[in-house]
């Protein structure tokens, strides 16, 4: 088949630009052709090698806006994002690929095709939903309603949590969650190879991950081995950068943590993860029990244990032992299980590299791309 990736994120993360490599080199590997669309000046912070197509009307971000300005700036991208399915409509006519992918939908996208000739689309148009709350999931489940009966609007949902949602329709399927591996280097090559344990603490930092309850434990319990916490702070906002700042001048002095406030792109990032011993999952918002926590698919891609809030993804560790979960709101048990999880981390290693294979072999990056693939059939 022919996929049409339709992109138009404006700040993607490393999560976005790993998902589209996904999409690129699995559907690829499976025999399939891919092209992305995107919004005219819409610049990539990576090269997935593969034609691209420029559609009118530039992508909107929001992000760090209020109020009236926010309102302006999200009417104007559902303006665009109208033109966006016009354009792609008439591509579908012209039979310029057999099957277009929404890569980071949400319920919106499909609330936007109530008065748009794409939902009577000749080819399937597949919509990916990363994960959803309950109340999102109700949304989803209504919007997905109104579109039922155009046949070539399907909706794939990944999430780990779909007993939970209650989501269900003859235009909707849910599947597991994709690992991201490391696509560009050998992971040996940069393997921690000192007898310092290496925690690791990546990705974006939000106000709302509340990070601090975890490193006060870190910085007060007692390890019986050495070890270091490397805590990564890209940000988004003027606001999370300030906070971030402070976090690096209050600990300091902490002698066992390290701060890197840079994001991590590409073959960094790949380098970052391959380096440390373990990763640290320390946000504990409520929606990552239902949204898929991005670390979590990287750790199991890369075959590193876990230390994560108990409220972020819990089937995983409920099904795999490759780490351990701490409450986020009582420090005292917080502190406890990550000195057992670092105290006794040698003792678990081999149990943890068993359990870890499973997850590579359930949750593989190809397994998704067959059920893209399946979704547009």
């Amino acid at each position: 088949m022919r996929f049409a990736i339709m992109e138009s994120v404006v700040t993607p993360g490393g999560h976005e630009i790993d998902f589209d490599r996904i999409l690129v080199e699995e559907l690829t590997a499976l025999g399939h052709s891919v092209e992305f669309y995107v919004p005219t000046g819409h610049e990539f912070k990576w090269n997935y090698g593969v034609p691209v197509h420029h559609l009118p009307g530039s992508g909107v971000s929001y992000r760090g806006t209020r109020g009236l300005k926010k309102l302006a700036l999200s009417l104007k991208r559902e303006l665009h994002r109208q033109g966006w399915y016009r354009a792609l409509h008439t591509y579908a006519l012209s039979r310029a690929f057999d099957a277009v992918i929404f890569p980071s939908a949400t319920y919106r996208y499909l609330r936007a095709l109530r008065f748009n000739p794409l939902r009577h689309s000749p080819v399937p148009v597949l919509f990916l939903i990363h994960g959803a709350t309950p109340s999102e999931a109700q949304l989803l489940k209504r919007a997905a309603q109104r579109v039922a009966k155009y046949p070539h609007i399907r909706i794939g949902v990944q999430t780990f949590a779909a007993d939970k949602l209650q989501l269900n329709g003859d235009n909707m399927r849910l599947y597991a969650p994709p690992n991201y591996i490391p696509r560009d280097i050998s992971p040996n090559d940069y393997q921690n190879k000192t007898k310092v344990l290496r925690l690791g603490f990546f990705g974006q930092y939000r106000r709302e991950k509340k990070l601090e309850p975890f490193l006060d434990a870190f910085a007060g319990a007692k390890f019986n081995r050495a070890v270091r916490l490397i805590v990564q702070g890209a940000t988004q906002t003027p606001e999370d950068a300030a906070a971030f700042a402070d976090i690096m001048t209050k600990y300091r002095h902490v002698s066992t943590m390290e701060f890197w406030a840079n994001p991590l792109i590409g073959v960094e990032w790949q380098k970052a993860l391959a380096g440390i011993d373990a990763i640290v999952i320390a946000y504990g918002g409520e929606r990552y029990r239902y949204h898929t926590s991005a670390l979590i698919s990287n750790a199991m891609g890369y075959q590193k244990p876990i230390l994560a809030v108990d409220n972020v993804n819990p089937e995983i560790l409920a099904q795999y032992k490759i780490g351990l979960a701490f409450p986020a709101e009582d420090d005292a048990t917080m502190r406890h299980i990550l000195e057992d999880f670092v105290n006794n981390f040698d003792e678990q290693r081999n149990t943890y590299k068993q359990e870890l294979a499973r997850t590579y072999r359930d949750f593989s990056p190809m397994r998704m791309a067959e059920n893209i693939v399946a979704l547009a059939q």
